[in-house]
């Protein structure tokens, strides 16, 4: 099997042990995520198999949709739910005042990531450390809110429709609000909605795919390796031009302007990603067929 599956990532569980689980319901070692949900988060989570675990990159990448549910009034040591209390203030806050809060995270902003993440720092992930007691300074990360809208508040809670960055994290986005509006809040619900291309309401719950895998067909849920890379255009090689590009050797192509293609094959079939040299040459950068 080689291709995506977009996968509705249940609360409860982590993104490993969904990998894990369409491992064994596909017989393949094979399979990775591109993106990573926090246990208590629901929502798309892309799995690659075969070769096309290759193209991971170009779909971590993409900007992601969300909707949190944010408990203002209690900060924790985690950002969300699963966290110990750590102050709690009353969220004496109007509609009016959140929505001008909402304002200073639009757009591009420097975010520090939570200390209960994966993060490494010298040789040590985060979390590692915020679970030995520790606290250590982390440096402020570019990240991008391209949009943010407020969807509901019903005190204490507070409803939000999130399209960020690769590398955001929501919870820090809670926590940061929070502190703004002078109440303090953690993340208590959150969504995956979209990535990129991939939307929850096209996902396949776990339970569906175990019911195509019993019966032989779980390729029915499977994505082209094309998927991962919808925002790249397209060129269909010649015979000979496939050949090179599967031998890893550059190809002449008068083609728009672009920064990589995707390489097809005469039945339509991804070969490689192209990155351009100069004038008409590109070169393979990801090769999936030889």
């Amino acid at each position: 099997m080689n291709g995506l599956l977009n996968v509705h990532k249940p609360r409860g569980i982590t993104s490993h042990d969904v990998v894990n689980a369409v491992r064994r319901l596909a017989g393949m070692r094979r399979v990775g995520h591109a993106g990573t949900l926090d246990p208590a988060a629901e929502g798309v989570l892309v799995l690659l198999l075969g070769a096309a675990t290759r193209l991971s990159q170009y779909v971590m990448g993409a900007e992601k949709t969300y909707r949190a549910v944010l408990k203002l009034g209690e900060t924790t040591t985690t950002y969300d739910a699963e966290g110990e209390i750590t102050a709690r203030r009353p969220p004496a806050v109007t509609r009016e005042a959140i929505a001008a809060a909402l304002a200073d995270f639009r757009g591009p902003l420097m975010q520090v990531p939570p200390m209960y993440s994966a993060i490494k720092q010298r040789g040590k992930k985060l979390y590692e450390l915020a679970r030995q007691g520790r606290e250590v300074p982390r440096p402020p990360r570019p990240v991008t809110i391209y949009h943010l809208e407020l969807l509901a508040w019903n005190e204490p809670h507070l409803t939000l429709e999130v399209t960020c960055s690769a590398g955001t994290y929501i919870r820090s986005l809670a926590h940061d609000l929070g502190q703004v509006l002078g109440c303090g809040a953690h993340l208590a619900s959150l969504i995956r909605t979209a990535s990129g291309s991939f939307l929850l309401s096209e996902a396949h719950p776990l339970e569906e795919l175990r019911h195509l895998a019993e019966r032989g067909q779980l390729e029915r849920a499977l994505l082209p390796p094309q998927a991962a890379l919808y925002a790249l255009p397209a060129v269909t090689l010649t015979p000979q031009q496939a050949r090179a590009v599967r031998h890893g050797q550059t190809v002449t192509l008068a083609v728009p302007p672009a920064d990589a293609l995707q390489a097809l094959d005469a039945e339509g079939r991804l070969l490689a990603v192209l990155l351009h040299r100069a004038g008409h040459t590109w070169r393979p950068k990801t090769v999936l067929a030889t």
